[in-house]
């Protein structure tokens, strides 16, 4: 179209013709004389002609700029006018003596009054009160009332009823659907007409051309059916309506809007109904709308409401339009109030963030009446001024900049976060929030890890050291500070290890650098298969350094350090201590060895040569030469005993000593140990000798142990009672047995058990402190414990009262099952 409009305006044909016909006439010209001359003025046309379509050109664009701007005002207008309607609507609504409730859902909310609310209840009250209402109608008619309503705003059903004030009064109440929400209007009935009054109006309403003027005037779709229910009048906004519906009619006989069925079912309601009968309509393009008819002379009159006429002003900016279907999909709570503060769009995150339902969270409702419900349900901070700090939060819609508030801090522990944006150049605020409790109590926790890790690692003896990817310190300890001589000042500022090395390298200039520079090898490696490492470093100092590279999960890199100077000092010591006892050990095996054949040769000639000097040739040796004869014979036969204990605790230490189990008769084992002791302690020089008094318990049950032992065991102990007990004196030796258990218990006379007595029975020294006739190697109850334990049993000793010792050897009957010494 817009080329059109060039040609038949600005001979657009022409002026497009006019360059061809120039270009055409160009060759023509050629053959003429003056050819030359015209050549040359070829350009200048062109170019004249393409200034002149270029002026051309900036003259239409001009126009059409024009023409848009005529639009837009024209639009603008055409807003103005219908928001004029709208308010001149709700002018009329507030001007009636009625009033019209809207809800703007299927459920309970903050609803909107239009009317008179004192055609209702009375003077001077708020239009709230009217939903109290058993404050104003009698208590049947107030819970019918609510039934009704109740009924309506949940099932969508719609109702008629009348109801009787408590001043006497007849209340009408309609209650229908209305969009997305319900309506509910009141009004008062009309008191029955005088005689004269019902009269008047007869005959008004029996005017038919009376009744067609004042429908013509109204600026609703109105209508008048004869009667024959046919429709006989409609008025002009009757007839622009069926035409924008495409149901052309005429005057005389105006187009049905209702279909067959519907018209049927609306014609019986009113035949049956004596009031005004009411049904809802929805056309497609045009809105809903309710019908209302009533009866009047010769038939019935009625006409169409657009329910959308009452509606109040479009809340949502034109501006914020778009985003409705963006923050429905955020998970962040956002809610945005027009510069009424009325709310135009919300989330469902910000109905779950403050428990609101959507019975009482609707599109238009007051900021202030939200803030009014989460105070009361507790839902707001605890505020000694309420009123002060909702005057001061309601300053967003007067900023211009995005503003984040102080945190609140909720009765139920929450903690919320709220920023404050201007919504757009018309007013208005869009508030974000966001709910902090889990951020912060996770940074609590965090904290509180962080100060029992740092207080950990200070508290280590160790020194650790942290790197970054970037090769900075981000985590130490004094330790590190002390180890490597570092300020700690300089540590707190995170230092690269370059710069760890220079103070390294000031604090020890033999090596210090040297060291930490050898060690960025493997802090700086970010290879991903790297291994840690371990290693020791030999400062120059004298100082000797564990250290120990590990790799985190993180991509960090930790290294400690452990001062082993005195721990390698001391396994130097041990170490040497060691080889000590190896040669130790060898020179005791060379001993043993020593003792069991370099001794034992010559100890065996001076008992033959003693037993010699006894037998043979006593007879001319006098008493004092016999008696020392005895004492060569004793300390032989006890210097042999002691040999064998040597050899055996060597066996014993070695490992190898074995038991040979066998079944022993124990009165066969306590005879040769008692001729162990007869010649270990002889009558010498008038002494009297040990007085051993045995008992045996009978009918023993079978004791399968290793008798040489045994006799080992019993000779020992034995010998250790008759070395401290006085000459003469009683040593007892009873022989029992009790369930699987053999017990040999050894009683003396001397002067008791002391505490290092008791110990030397748990160890290789027996204690020579006390006094007696003679005294041992000290190997004695050394070779009883060893012995008994071999064959599994248990060694214990006590006090006797008033004077003496008592020693008891607990064995099991069978000792075949026992193993070699521990």
């Amino acid at each position: 179209m817009a080329p059109d409009r060039f040609r038949k305006h600005w001979g657009f044909r022409g002026l497009a013709a006019a360059p061809m016909t120039l270009a055409t006439a160009v060759p023509a010209l050629g053959q003429s004389p003056a050819t030359a001359t015209l050549a040359g003025a070829a350009p200048l046309a062109i170019a004249v002609g393409a200034g002149a379509f270029a002026l051309l050109a900036m003259a239409v664009v001009r126009t059409m700029l024009a023409d848009g701007k005529a639009a837009r005002l024209r639009a603008a207008e055409q807003v103005s006018g219908l928001r004029a309607l709208v308010d001149e609507y709700e002018a009329l609504l507030s001007g009636v003596r009625e009033v019209t409730i809207l809800w703007t859902d299927n459920s309970a909310g903050a609803p909107k009054f239009l009317g008179q609310a004192s055609a209702v209840v009375p003077g001077g009250r708020e239009p709230r009160s009217i939903l109290d209402f058993h404050s104003w109608l009698a208590n049947a008619d107030a819970t019918l009332l609510a039934h009704e309503l109740e009924t309506l705003r949940v099932h969508g059903q719609a109702f008629s009823a009348s109801l009787t004030a408590i001043d006497g009064r007849l209340i009408r109440a309609n209650g229908w659907v209305l969009g997305g929400g319900v309506a509910l209007r009141l009004r008062p009935a009309f008191l029955q007409p005088s005689a004269e009054q019902a009269s008047a109006a007869n005959a008004m309403m029996s005017d038919t051309d009376s009744v067609r003027a004042i429908l013509s005037l109204l600026s609703q779709p109105a209508f008048l059916r004869g009667p024959n229910d046919k429709l006989v009048f409609a008025n002009p906004a009757y007839h622009a309506l069926a035409k924008a519906l495409n149901r052309p009619g005429s005057d005389v006989a105006p187009a049905e809007l209702l279909d067959t069925a519907a018209l049927r079912t609306h014609l019986a309601a009113c035949a049956a109904a004596d009031k005004p009968a009411i049904m809802s309509l929805d056309w497609p393009g045009q809105g809903r709308f309710e019908l209302v008819e009533f009866a009047v002379a010769g038939g019935r009159a009625g006409y169409l409401r657009p329910l959308e006429a009452a509606a109040a002003p479009a809340l949502i900016d034109p501006a914020l339009a778009h985003i409705g279907g963006i923050i429905n999909a955020l998970a962040t709570p956002i809610a945005i109030f027009n510069a009424r503060r009325e709310l135009v769009q919300f989330n469902r995150a910000y109905a779950d963030l403050w428990h609101l339902n959507g019975g009482f969270l609707a599109v238009g409702l007051d900021e202030r009446a939200i803030l009014d419900k989460l105070r009361t349900e507790g839902m707001l901070p605890n505020q000694v001024d309420y009123q002060t700090w909702r005057t001061k939060h309601l300053e967003s819609y007067s900023r211009t900049i995005p503003h984040e508030n102080e945190p609140w801090h909720l009765p139920d522990g929450r903690t919320i976060k709220v920023i404050s944006a201007p919504a757009g150049a018309n007013g208005g605020v869009i508030y974000v929030f966001e709910d902090l409790t889990e951020r912060l109590k996770l940074e609590s926790t965090n904290k509180a890890f962080t100060n029992v890790q740092r207080e950990t690692i200070n508290a280590l003896s160790e020194a650790v050291a942290v790197f970054g990817t970037n090769g900075r310190l981000t985590l130490s300890n004094p330790r590190l500070s002390a180890l490597w001589k570092l300020p700690m000042n300089e540590l707190g500022l995170n230092p690269h290890i370059d710069q760890i090395a220079e103070a390294s390298g000031r604090a020890i200039p033999e090596d210090g650098a040297s060291i930490w520079r050898d060690l960025k090898r493997g802090i700086i490696d970010l290879n991903p298969t790297r291994s840690d490492q371990t290693g020791r470093l030999n400062r120059s100092d004298g100082r000797l350094l564990d250290y120990a590279i590990t790799r985190l999960p993180d991509g960090q890199t930790m290294m400690t350090f452990l001062d082993v100077t005195e721990s390698a000092s001391y396994s130097k010591v041990l170490k040497e201590r060691n080889d000590a006892l190896v040669a130790a050990d060898v020179l005791k095996d060379a001993f043993v060895e020593n003792v069991s054949y370099e001794l034992r040769s010559p100890l065996t000639n001076i008992i033959g040569f003693a037993d010699l000097l006894a037998g043979s040739e006593g007879g001319s040796l006098n008493e004092r030469q016999r008696a020392y004869i005895d004492y060569i014979r004793a300390s032989s036969v006890t210097l042999g005993v002691l040999i064998d204990n040597i050899l055996d605790l060597a066996s014993v230490d070695a490992g190898i000593a074995e038991l040979r189990p066998e079944l022993l008769d124990v009165n066969n084992l306590v005879d040769k140990a008692r001729a162990g002791l007869s010649a270990t302690f002889p009558e010498v020089s008038g002494e009297k000798p040990i007085n051993l008094v045995v008992d045996i318990e009978d009918h023993l049950p079978p004791f399968i142990a290793d008798g040489t032992r045994i006799v080992q065991v019993l000779y020992n102990l034995l010998s250790n009672a008759a070395r401290f007990s006085p000459p003469g004196g009683e040593i007892r030796l009873a022989v029992s047995h009790r369930a699987e258990r053999m017990l040999f218990i050894i009683e003396d006379e001397g002067p008791g058990l002391t505490d290092e007595m008791k110990s030397a029975i748990l160890t290789r020294l027996d204690t020579p402190a006390a006094s007696g006739r003679q005294r041992g190697a000290g190997l004695g109850l050394s070779i009883v414990r060893t012995f008994v334990n071999l064959h599994g049993g248990t060694i214990s000793a006590e006090r006797r009262e008033p004077r003496g010792s008592r020693i008891i050897i607990n064995l099991p009957r069978d000792s075949a099952m026992a193993g070699v010494a521990e």
